[in-house]
């Protein structure tokens, strides 16, 4: 309690100085009458496909009728490799802040970067800027070994300098951002920047609580040996710590203070998207047989106390990547506190759910539950169908520590499948949503406990459109308490699949495939797009796409293998803009690629090293 009550001091703090950057002052006048991105070629050489490089431009129509054409450039902050004030930018630690290390005695670094939030902090004489940035997982140790999920994971945050002359960002001190308020950190993934000037962090994944008690888990689930190692020693990690929603506020000093919120639910989190009124947020959750959830605060900037709901699909269209209108199912309200109090005092997952053994026919369909039970399915690594029965009193615990179990228990949609980045667009009142492809719930299943998405299969995903409304009711009758309620979504830009072509590729090298971070520009009118494809493009992209003309264009090609992490849009610090853009596991080469190709790679990529960086070349949209 203490902890969050400094935290809304922090904030306050933090918000007497100023509001979050970037500012988009109301009222404020802009001499920009459209920004287009003009793409660059897809790589076409070893060498290229081994780089992360943009030949892409941007066309800036002035409202005097003048235009200008700039080139964009990357640059890289650091590597995790790197050494930046004395510190390693990648390095893993335990509770007590002792650096972690591998089986052969090396200090155990990071390869995937992820979020990234670039804050502004006024300050008297000159702004301070610091960069708070996800690092998600361990690939390999250094015995080239796959270390996914063995490793307590750690947030930076590091001092940034710009030079007002050319715009050029420069790290000048990075620090661990001390986890232990929340038991240590669990696969954060993406990250946004709230309205109020702080980093809204995620965990992924989230550790099956059923498992906990049963004393085994299902195929492929994590377990919780990697917290435990953050612990070390001084207690044992408990599944309901994870899978939260953790909160950074920087102070003026440069300290960094963490909260984990528990009213959002617990679910595989890619990030929080917090909308204009400062309250509604919409969330996405990353795995199969995955759940859309809206959450809305009590209080303006504060995600301490909340209602929690669950969206259900109702397909108006299965053209096109799909079409349907949206009903929401009530989980709940509770707040941090009282959860707080839920788990501490011992709460596990067989004082939530009876359960029952599950029989699968030879038709491919399930026996019917027992009487009084409910059969579900619901993720996040598989499609996992169980018959549950909710113990008496246990509706909150199960709504905010089992969200996605309970949203399927009272019928809301846990059908959609790699449901990753969310972005809003506040002037035309709609969200933008990452589904990587349309596959296992999304399919048409009818032997599946609930069908509500029914479309064709597409590997190569798309990314969703999503319309906010007003005087919202509940699938209980009950008013929303919000202006900002989704009411409608259908696919807006879809990626193609297509046989693998020379070098591998499964997907039009032209279009997007698997899409995962999102972020809209409100000034440039321009919806960003990071590719996570594993399979289907051998080097991912960074598109940009016009929301007024529908255009798309490449702006920025990764090494083969790494993913495109860490976006944000920057519309204006000083006289510049950016697009904070990462990259991370260079190397991990898709199952397809061709042997030939990967051949003349190898040599050429670090699997090592991966980059925090941003893409400049851009004057400040106000």
């Amino acid at each position: 309690m203490l902890l969050k009550k400094n935290l809304a001091i922090a904030i306050a703090a933090v918000l007497a100085g100023g509001a979050a950057f970037p500012a988009n002052a109301a009222g404020a006048k802009s001499s920009v009458k459209s920004v287009e991105f003009v793409g660059m070629d897809a790589p076409d050489t070893a060498e290229k496909r081994a780089s992360a490089y943009t030949g892409a431009k941007v066309k800036i129509t002035y409202k005097n009728g003048s235009s200008s054409l700039q080139d964009l450039t990357y640059n890289v902050l650091f590597y995790n490799t790197d050494t930046v004030g004395g510190v390693m930018a990648g390095a893993l630690y335990d509770v007590n802040g002792a650096v972690l290390h591998d089986v052969n005695g090396n200090p155990v670094v990071s390869e995937a970067p992820d979020a990234n939030s670039l804050i502004r902090i006024p300050a008297a004489g000159k702004d301070k800027l610091f960069l708070v940035t996800h690092f998600e997982y361990d690939w390999l140790d250094s015995a080239g070994k796959d270390q996914y999920g063995k490793q307590p994971m750690t947030m930076s945050l590091t001092n940034i300098e710009q030079d007002q002359s050319n715009g050029r960002l420069t790290a000048l001190a990075l620090k661990n951002i001390d986890m232990s308020a929340i038991d240590g950190l669990w696969i954060p993934c993406a990250g946004s920047l709230s309205p109020w000037n702080t980093h809204l962090g995620s965990e992924e994944y989230e550790p099956d609580a059923r498992c906990q008690v049963e004393g085994s888990c299902a195929s492929g689930t994590l377990g919780l040996d990697s917290m435990n190692a953050y612990l070390a020693g001084t207690k044992a990690a408990n599944a309901y710590n994870y899978g939260i929603v953790p909160e950074v506020v920087v102070r003026k000093s440069g300290e960094a203070q963490v909260v984990g919120h528990r009213a959002l639910g617990r679910i595989s989190r890619e990030l929080v998207q917090v909308l204009p009124d400062e309250r509604t947020a919409i969330q996405g959750d990353d795995g199969t047989y995955n759940v859309l959830t809206m959450f809305i605060a009590d209080k303006k900037r504060d995600l301490s106390a909340g209602t929690l709901y669950a969206a259900k699909w109702n397909q108006t269209s299965a053209d096109n990547g799909g079409e349907a209108d949206l009903a929401w199912v009530r989980l709940g309200h509770s707040s941090d506190a009282a959860l707080d109090t839920l788990v501490t005092s011992g709460v596990t997952f067989a004082d939530i759910f009876e359960t029952a053994p599950v029989a699968k026919l030879a038709d491919g369909t399930y026996e019917a539950p027992p009487a009084g039970f409910k059969q579900i399915i619901a993720g996040h690594n598989k499609g996992l169908v169980e018959n549950l029965k909710l113990k008496p009193g246990m509706e909150t615990a199960a709504a905010f520590l089992e969200t996605r179990r309970y949203a399927a228990y009272l019928g809301a949609t846990t059908e959609f499948e790699k449901f990753e980045g969310v972005t809003a667009n506040a002037r035309d009142k709609r969200v933008y949503l990452a589904i990587t492809r349309m596959s296992s719930g999304m399919e048409d299943r009818p032997a599946d406990p609930a069908n509500h998405i029914r479309l064709a299969k597409s590997l190569a995903g798309a990314v969703y459109q999503m319309d906010l409304g007003v005087k919202q009711s509940d699938t209980d009758g009950g008013r929303i308490d919000s202006k900002f309620v989704g009411t409608h979504m259908k696919a807006l830009v879809l990626g193609q699949d297509i046989p693998k072509d020379a070098v591998g590729n499964t997907a039009a090298v032209d279009k997007i495939a698997n899409p995962d971070n999102l972020k809209y520009s409100e000034k440039m009118r321009t919806l960003f797009i990071g590719e996570d494809s594993s399979t289907l493009h051998i080097n991912n992209f960074l598109w940009a796409y016009n929301v007024d003309t529908g255009k798309l264009a490449r702006l920025l090609s990764l090494p083969a293998g790494a993913e495109s992490t860490g976006l944000q849009a920057v519309d204006a610090i000083g006289s510049y803009a950016y697009v904070m853009s990462n990259y991370q596991h260079p190397g991990d080469f898709p199952s397809n690629i061709d042997p030939v190709l990967k051949a003349q790679l190898e040599p050429l990529i670090d699997k090592t090293k991966a980059a925090v960086g941003y893409l400049g070349g851009m004057p400040a949209f106000k």
